[in-house]
């Protein structure tokens, strides 16, 4: 059958319009020959997501991102949809989080299935959204304590540097130089002691050999000492110690009981008595002899008779 001219024309028009819309729809991200699914996700930021960009499920990529469009409620919120090219079923309630996907600060979305035996998702549905901080935003999260800790810090070192200002006043630098001066010298003259002392040890280095040797022979002397006290027969001595002392009692408790002479003489009352009694009557003696001498020595040249005296002294005289 051959085609006339007006038909070939229609069917070569109608195949550049049909060609025209599937590179119209694929340019927008969409394949008409296909059974993609189209959802959405709502987020207040989208930080930078562009049309195109990856959407995954545990890091395999299974579609991408169609459009990002301001919401109708005028509320600045931007609405996201995604194309789904991939057959894995996911339920209604996962989660579309918007991550960084790598350091220079690309954006992607990633799924967060979840199997909670809900209907899975279909054309037209919108899932739940989240944003995963990115290492700009840790980074944020770490330096922002630190630089406050840090400004803290540095109010505290201007406040203690004003502190230091107002508390070192001339007359306090002058007393630091003093005492560092001071310092000095005694430094020096330790020094000086220091070196003092080194040629008193060099020059008795003799000397001090010679008395820790002298100390030494005194420990060994001392060790022999504790030695031989050590090998003595201690048992023997307290043994004899001990009869001693035994035998010191025994004459204590004799002389107590007036036993022996020294007894009798504690104990008997007329010895005592007639010793203190003698004892008186000698000391009147000497007494007698000191101031009458002539009564008890007498000496005569040419044979005269010595004179006589009573009991009480008194001079007898004698009859012719």
């Amino acid at each position: 059958m051959k085609l006339s001219k007006e038909i070939k024309t229609a069917i070569l028009v109608l195949s550049g319009i049909l060609l025209f819309i599937f590179i119209f729809y694929y340019l927008k991200g969409e394949n008409i020959l296909d059974n993609s699914k189209k959802i959405s996700a709502v987020y207040n930021n989208v930080e930078g997501l562009a049309p195109s960009a990856a959407v995954t499920i545990n890091g395999h990529k299974i579609g991408k991102v169609q459009s990002i469009h301001f919401t109708n409620d005028l509320s600045g919120k931007l609405n996201v949809k995604m194309l789904i090219d991939s057959d894995f079923e996911f339920s209604k309630n996962s989660t579309a989080q918007l991550y960084e996907s790598g350091l220079i600060g690309g954006k992607a979305i990633a799924i967060i299935p979840a199997f909670d035996g809900a209907p899975n998702v279909e054309s037209g549905d919108t899932l739940s959204s989240d944003v995963k901080p990115g290492l700009t935003d840790l980074v944020n999260q770490r330096l922002t304590p630190l630089q406050e800790k840090m400004e803290r810090m540095m109010v505290s070192a201007d406040t203690l540097l004003v502190n230091l200002n107002t508390l070192f006043d001339a007359q306090t630098k002058s007393n630091i130089k003093s005492s560092i001066a001071e310092l000095s010298t005694t430094i020096t003259s330790f020094k000086s002691t220091s070196e003092s002392l080194n040629d008193l040890v060099v020059d008795n280095s003799s000397s001090i050999g010679q008395t820790i040797t002298n100390f030494n022979k005194i420990s060994d002397d001392l060790t022999s000492l504790s030695t031989s006290l050590a090998a003595a027969d201690f048992d023997t001595i307290m043994a004899d110690l001990k009869s001693t002392i035994s035998s010191f009692n025994q004459l204590l408790s004799a002389i107590e009981n007036g036993e022996g002479s020294v007894g009798k003489l504690m104990k008997e009352e007329a010895i005592y008595n007639n010793l203190e009694g003698a004892i008186k009557q000698l000391e009147e003696l000497l007494q007698d002899m000191k101031l009458n001498p002539k009564r008890y020595v007498h000496f005569s040249l040419f044979g005269k008779k010595a004179k006589q005296y009573d009991s009480e002294g008194n001079e007898l005289k004698n009859k012719k």
